[in-house]
């Protein structure tokens, strides 16, 4: 490379606007940051890093949309084109996250949540500061504090039992009982014939997440008929 060269990509340097440039990333992880930590708290598959890695990667997206371009003036420059693709292309991630379990869909928060986060991540690319900042803020606070406020159907998990029980005619009127006393509601059962002395209960139950897991297992584990039992909740995202 000749000096000629050399000046030529000094010129093209602008170490204000690249260190405005670098800002923007930084306060773009830090943003990602944020809404990630309430997904690592509750052993998400798509936490922290992930988070960090979107929001970071959507402003720096941004960034080339705005900017890279700009030596070709208006003549077939598009600065949406890049962006655009980010809130499209973001959604092969949620379609990883979102599974279908039983009846009962999971990772849509998750999902929503790494969506909002690239629109942050090219807002704080974009210089949009206080928007995105003020976004973080609200997505935070939803994810964080509402979580503990269920809403419809937010406040029921699919939970499954699994047990052996002796054969007893009045044992599942007594079953039944019990669910309508936790006011749950079957959403499939599986009763086999384990042995000549023994039924094998195969059964998923919506199940107010106000009732504790322990109350499950006592009265699984408290009736002398009940040999073997498993409980095991679903934890909604």
């Amino acid at each position: 490379m000749n000096g000629t060269q050399i000046q030529y990509f000094l010129s093209q340097i602008n170490i204000s606007q690249y260190l405005d440039f670098g800002i923007r990333i930084l306060v773009a992880c830090v943003c990602g940051a944020a809404i990630g930590y309430e997904r690592s708290r509750r052993s998400k598959s798509a936490g922290l890093r992930t988070h960090i890695i979107v929001c970071c990667a959507a402003a720096l997206m941004m960034i080339v949309s705005k900017y890279g371009f700009v030596d070709l003036g208006t003549r077939g420059a598009d600065p949406a084109r890049i962006a655009a693709q980010v809130v499209s292309g973001i959604s092969f991630l949620g379609a990883g996250i979102i599974v279908k379990h039983g009846s009962t869909v999971r990772g849509l928060t998750t999902a929503a949540g790494i969506w909002a986060t690239a629109g942050i991540g090219l807002a704080i690319g974009a210089g949009m500061y206080v928007i995105g900042l003020f976004s973080v803020l609200i997505v935070f606070i939803i994810q964080l504090a509402m979580h503990r406020i269920k809403f419809g159907t937010e406040g029921w998990i699919d939970t499954s039992l699994d047990f052996n029980v002796e054969k007893d005619q009045e044992y599942n009127k007594q079953f039944m009982g019990q669910i309508n006393k936790w006011k749950a509601k079957i959403e499939e059962i599986e009763i086999d014939e384990s042995d000549n002395d023994t039924y094998h209960y195969r059964v998923i139950v919506k199940i107010s997440s106000d009732i504790p897991t322990d109350d499950i297992i006592h009265f699984l584990s408290s009736d002398s008929r009940v040999s073997r039992f498993s409980v095991l909740p679903d934890i909604p995202y």
